[in-house]
């Protein structure tokens, strides 16, 4: 599903932050409506709790969506809340500012090249605030500065461990 305001996003942030956000915010929930209509395990890349705890009030902190339209985005996030079903587990992949960046550029996406440091730092800061107070199920924080899972299979592999004991446990 291609997002049809990222590339506007990063060229004008103010301009595109309400739009994109409200385009996450359907996206993603129409994502946990047909994930849990599965009766299989799925696994979701970012949560919609991200977009309306991390992502949203980092664009209204740093005065790129106006308050009425982040009022009125948390109006409709609380309203859908109701209806989302909380993940069974919420991986954590804790990472400093230069990995983020080392792998924002390994991705090589050209629309992320204006993404500014002091972006990433504040959505760091954020989402170690959140991770700290989150309460709605289990968690696993994995600490990724000194690992390499996308390459390494042994690292992938203990990552894959450590989700078998928290969803599982060893027996």
């Amino acid at each position: 599903d291609q997002n049809p305001y990222l590339n506007d996003f990063y060229e004008d942030m103010q301009r595109w932050s309400f739009n994109l956000q409200i385009y996450f915010l359907n996206s993603r929930y129409r994502q946990n409506r047909e994930m849990f209509a599965k009766d299989h395990n799925t696994v979701q890349d970012r949560t919609i709790y991200e977009d309306a705890h991390i992502f949203a009030p980092n664009l209204h902190a740093m005065g790129l969506m106006s308050s009425r339209d982040f009022d009125n985005y948390t109006r409709l996030f609380e309203a859908m809340s109701s209806h989302l079903q909380k993940p069974d587990l919420l991986i954590y992949l804790r990472a400093s500012v230069p990995t983020l960046v080392r792998q924002i550029q390994r991705r090589g996406r050209d629309f992320e090249d204006n993404i500014r440091l002091d972006y990433l730092k504040r959505l760091n800061e954020r989402y170690e605030a959140w991770i700290e107070g989150y309460t709605d199920g289990k968690l696993l924080i994995i600490p990724v500065d000194q690992i390499n899972f996308a390459d390494k299979p042994e690292d992938f592999g203990q990552i894959l461990l450590k989700i078998e004991t928290e969803l599982g446990g060893l027996f």
